[in-house]
């Protein structure tokens, strides 16, 4: 699992706390703004790298947030642009057809 950078003493990290997947630190959902940052930074020359970890923690969060209500999970779609629609990308040499 990937670590933030130190915090200052008595503060925690932007990490998940699950199963509710909120943040740690600032108790938004997360990934928070923070910690999308401190993921882009510890991922600057690995963005694939950040997009299979990020799905991956999509996959864990739609587990533990569908288990523990299944009735209001959030939408796929959702879940989907919290997670992973926030990265960054490149765009084809080739415009489509």
């Amino acid at each position: 699992m990937l670590t933030s950078p130190p915090a200052p003493t008595g503060t925690p990290p932007h990490t998940p706390l699950r199963p509710m997947w909120c943040c740690r630190a600032c108790g938004g959902p997360w990934p928070c703004p923070t910690a999308r940052l401190v993921l882009k930074a510890e991922h600057e020359h690995d963005l694939i790298g950040l997009s299979i970890y990020l799905c991956g923690q999509l996959h864990e969060a739609i587990r533990d947030l569908y288990r523990l209500n299944p009735d209001e999970a959030p939408a796929p779609q959702a879940m989907f642009a919290r997670f992973v629609g926030w990265t960054p990308y490149r765009r084809p040499l080739i415009a489509p057809d």
